[in-house]
């Protein structure tokens, strides 16, 4: 994680396109100056940081299933519950599973756990569009760092 870019998956180690499931990892950093504020003397990653995890991972499976035609943006959290803490150099698993795809729309039903835990889930929706002019190599590149594209069997050019 690079808490302070929003960068939150560090790796897709499974994603199967035909069931609509994905698995990433997320380490958290041992420091971060979010930890400064929040909470001083305590440090925990803030649950608004976790939603954006799960929805880092729901738009990489989005991403890799509609094979980078288009690009998904947030709309809406639904039924998020937190359940646990989470502190400095905690390695999360992430999942996802999509639940719709259609009229421009996503949903997905997430989760993070941490040694074997279950520390939050929720469920989100996406509107799905053309990608914004430029958008498309960074989202690709970071794709590609991530294993993303590999376990896809998408190249990383601008076509696909």
């Amino acid at each position: 994680m690079r808490l302070e870019y929003f960068e939150m998956i560090d790796a897709v180690v499974r994603l199967d396109r035909t069931a609509g499931t994905i698995e990433a990892v997320a380490k958290v950093p041992d420091a971060s100056p979010v930890f400064e504020g929040h909470f001083p003397g305590h440090p925990l990653v803030p649950g608004v940081l976790l939603t954006e995890t799960m929805a880092q991972a729901s738009g990489y499976l989005i991403l890799a299933h509609l094979g980078f035609e288009r690009m998904p943006f947030l709309t809406g959290v639904d039924k998020a519950r937190f359940r646990s803490f989470v502190g400095p150099g905690a390695v999360l698993t992430v999942t996802a599973k999509l639940e719709h795809d259609g009229s421009g729309y996503a949903v997905t039903e997430a989760a993070i756990r941490h040694e074997g835990k279950s520390i939050c889930d929720a469920e989100l929706r996406f509107r799905t569009m053309p990608f914004p002019e430029g958008l498309d190599a960074p989202m690709r590149e970071r794709a590609r760092t991530s294993g993303l594209l590999h376990l896809a069997g998408i190249g990383d050019g601008a076509s696909t």
